[in-house]
Order: structure tokens, then C-alpha cells, then sequence
């Protein structure tokens, strides 16, 4: 038997299937190819609205970007199925929106819609989901655990009298996805007793000591004293986890070189009023940078690949993320698809659009996924040089450093000469697993002859 609150969800889910030409699920979206579930933040309709069709129903954030949900079709919000702060798999129902008519429940091909054929699968239904209720509530707890929680516990072998011990920091103490993996973490760590097998003793046998592999822990800090404790934001939180699993995953090399972008430079400065007048945009270094990267891409395919395991995936779509600052300091990397495929023209468009919508939190999910290879400009904020930490699962990210006048040697017919110059430190960082020395040199030499050597006749 299964319990009253139980029952009575049953008895309206089965409600739900027999009626369902007049209603329609509202989906978790799939916010990428590596996004498998989303945390709500914020329901911006009540139970009991109506909605028109495409107007935003509620607010989520995965680890790449947050983003709004919007109706597939207009009706009245009759069921929130999940809270704000849950954390829900991508393709579960969230909602239930009643419409006026059953046709709009065709409205959308995106959105799956049970139809009443499925009622021939009540009676299994009802005995997976009894079966699955009794599993869950055989402890008589009253604390509450999600699906994916509970999912977790299970293929870890973690005991309902075990996880009832485990620390959360969720919202009412409810135990998070973090808070399972930090347990899991320390779980595995630990040292596990192995009864000793008999053996026959030799007289000549030396005992030596079993080295166990110590955890890696952070230091404890002193919060005492005259001190200001801030949480992190939860882009800060997402980004230090992200930055953690790139050093532990990527053997990281940089490498330097200096670029003359003198002519660059000069001819930036002749035509910006000009471009600005024809194209409507302004012309800024950032296009240009992305340009030669493309194009050394092409030259050197291994730069832009992905490692799985002892296999190479190298790319064929050349799609170069840029590392843009946020007004809260924060960085964000909207992705230029097909970078190779753009003129100056089309790249400074593109740049110039994803840079004012990511300062306003305004990208679209799949304007943040599919980057190949990622250009961070650490000399916007003054710096002449940078190691940055490569974006998984990519092999490279590229520095651009501060364009400062300076001294330079000059080998002209004549002889040498000084003269002052525009030159820029350019840095890569790259996962020495397939990137090696020569290969990153060779990379950045050719990014570099193609900016020195910029063509501004031909470019615009």
C-alpha cells in the first residue's frame, strides 16, 4: 500500500494521463550538449496565471549561463512541479499548463504531450511508483531527498541511516549534488582495512610499509580577527570549480612570444571613423585576433581538439570563444560558431553583439556551448602578459597582453635601426598531453606572422 500523499499524487498523475489532451508539460530544456539538469531559481508565474504562449514562465541557471523558460503555449499555469533551489534533470515536466483548447497540445514538437493511448500503461505506472515509494520512505524519514540525490546514494551503496548524516547546505538543510560529492570524495579517500591473506613465513622476508595516498586538502583559514567573510556568487563558485578540474585534468604549458602589430595598430586607428560610418560598428583589436586564430587553426588542427581518454578528437568546426567581463567582474565566454567561415566585417558584428549581451546576461544557451579554442584579452585590464587555465574540454586558450609603445631593433636595407614600435606579449597555455613545445610554438609564430603581416587593404 502506499501512503496517503503518495496515493493522492498518483491518483492525480493518473488524472493528468486521462486528461491530457488538455494540457501540456512544461520541459526542462536542454541547455546544451553536457548540460543534464538545471537549477530553478525563480518561478515568475504563480499557479493559477495565465500565460501566453513564449512568455518566460520561470528562471534557471545551469553551470554555463542562466536563462529564462518560456511557454510553448498559451494557457493557465495549473501545476508547479518542482520549488525554486531544485535542481531538476534535462526533458522532466516542471509544469503543467491547462489550455483552452485540445489542439494546443500539438502546438509544439518540442514538447512531449501524453495522449490518452498511454493509459494502457496506468497499472505499470502505479506499481513502479508504489514499488519506489515504499524503496524511499522504508526509514520513515521526514527529511526530504531529490530524485537525483537519492540516484547518487544508490550507486554509491550509501545507506538511508548514512545519508540521514550528511551535512546540508541547501536550502532548509536539504542535502545538495555538492554536498553528495563532497561525501563521495571523502568516502573514497579514506583508507580501507584489507584483511591480511595468510601467508607462509620466510625467514628472509622484510616487512616494508604500504605508502597510502594522502587526499588533497585546503588550509585551514583563520577567520578570526578583523575580517570581512563574503560567499562567493554562484558564477564564482561555478568558475573556481571549473578552474580546479582544469589544472587536475590538463598538464598546463605557456608559452610566450612578442608581436610587432605596429601596422595593425596605425591602420585601426586611419579607418575606425570610416568603419564605424559604413558598418555601423565599432572596430575593435578583438575580431581581428579571432581572425588569425581561425586561420591558424586551419594550419594546425591539433590546437583545436579535445582529448578522450588515449583518443585525439580533433575539430573540423573552428568555433573560438571569447572570455568577456561581466559588470560584476565575472567572466562569461560566448562562442563564435564557425569563426573561419566570417569576414572582418562579420566577426566585428558578432563580437560586438555577443559582448553587450553577455554584459547584460542576455546570451542564449547554444551562444556558450561548442567552443573549440578560447581567446582571453588580460591587456583590456592593463596586464602585459597572462597564464590563463584552459577551458574544458579544449587544449588551448590564448592571452593577448597589452599593446604598449616601445623600443624595437629594426633590420632595414640600410642596416639596423631603433625605432619605437607597438608590441604585445602574446601567452598560450596548452595541455602538454598532445600539445607539445614545438607544436605550441609553431601555433603562436603563425598568429603572430599573420598580425604583423595584416593587410588592411584586403581585410576590409
Amino acid at each position: 500500500m502506499c501512503s496517503n500523499n503518495v496515493c493522492n499524487n498518483l491518483a492525480k498523475h493518473i488524472k493528468y494521463k486521462l486528461a491530457a489532451m488538455a494540457q501540456v508539460e512544461l520541459i526542462m530544456p536542454k541547455m546544451g550538449e553536457s548540460i543534464m539538469e538545471a537549477t530553478i531559481l525563480k518561478w515568475l508565474k504563480n499557479e493559477g496565471d495565465f500565460i501566453d504562449a513564449e512568455e518566460s514562465v520561470l528562471e534557471i541557471a545551469t553551470d554555463k549561463v542562466d536563462s529564462e523558460v518560456p511557454s510553448p503555449v498559451s494557457g493557465t499555469l495549473s501545476k508547479i512541479l518542482f520549488n525554486e533551489n531544485d535542481v531538476v534533470e534535462v526533458g522532466k515536466a516542471i509544469a503543467l499548463i491547462q489550455t483552452d483548447s485540445p489542439d494546443d497540445t500539438q502546438t509544439s514538437s518540442d514538447v512531449p504531450v501524453v495522449t490518452t493511448a498511454e493509459t494502457t500503461n496506468i497499472a505499470t505506472l502505479t506499481a513502479a511508483i508504489t514499488t519506489n515509494t515504499t524503496a524511499t520512505n522504508a526509514n520513515n524519514s521526514t527529511r526530504f531527498y531529490s530524485p537525483l540525490v537519492l540516484n547518487m546514494a544508490r550507486q554509491e551503496n550509501i545507506s538511508m541511516a548514512v545519508l540521514e548524516t550528511i551535512l546540508g547546505t541547501g536550502k532548509n538543510d536539504r542535502v545538495t549534488k555538492k554536498d553528495m560529492l563532497a561525501f563521495i570524495e571523502q568516502k573514497n579517500a579514506e583508507p580501507k582495512t584489507i584483511a591480511p591473506t595468510p601467508v607462509t613465513p620466510k625467514p628472509v622476508a622484510v616487512n616494508t610499509p604500504t605508502p597510502v595516498a594522502t587526499a588533497i586538502k585546503a588550509p585551514k583559514v583563520d577567520t578570526s580577527g578583523n575580517v570581512d567573510i563574503v560567499e562567493m556568487s554562484r558564477m564564482r563558485k561555478l568558475i573556481a570549480d571549473h578552474m580546479i578540474m582544469s589544472k587536475h585534468v590538463s598538464p598546463h604549458v605557456t608559452s610566450f612570444v612578442e608581436v610587432d602589430v605596429t601596422n595593425l595598430v596605425n591602420w585601426r586607428n586611419k579607418i575606425k571613423g570610416d568603419f564605424q560610418k559604413q558598418e555601423g560598428e565599432k572596430i575593435t583589436f578583438t575580431p581581428i585576433f579571432i581572425q588569425a586564430v581561425a586561420k591558424a587553426l586551419k594550419a594546425f588542427p591539433w590546437v583545436n581538439a579535445s582529448v578522450d581518454g588515449y583518443n585525439v578528437v580533433v575539430r573540423k568546426d573552428i568555433n573560438v570563444g571569447m572570455a568577456t567581463a561581466t559588470p560584476s567582474g565575472e567572466l562569461i565566454v560566448p562562442v563564435i560558431h564557425n569563426a573561419d567561415q566570417l569576414n572582418l566585417v562579420g566577426l566585428t558584428k558578432k563580437v560586438n553583439n555577443l559582448a553587450n549581451r553577455a554584459r547584460t546576461n542576455k546570451l542564449k544557451p547554444d551562444e556558450i556551448q561548442g567552443g573549440t579554442f578560447t581567446i582571453t584579452n588580460v591587456g583590456s585590464f592593463g596586464s602585459l602578459m597572462g597564464t590563463p587555465i584552459i577551458s574544458q574540454p579544449q587544449v588551448a586558450i590564448l592571452a593577448v597582453g597589452a599593446i604598449r609603445k616601445k623600443p624595437a631593433v629594426l633590420e632595414t636595407e640600410y642596416g639596423d635601426v631603433i625605432a619605437i614600435r607597438q608590441l604585445m606579449i602574446m601567452s598560450m597555455s596548452y595541455d602538454h598531453r598532445i600539445v607539445d613545445g614545438a607544436l605550441g610554438s609553431k601555433f603562436m609564430k603563425n598568429v603572430a606572422e599573420l598580425l604583423e603581416n595584416f593587410d588592411g587593404d584586403k581585410a576590409w
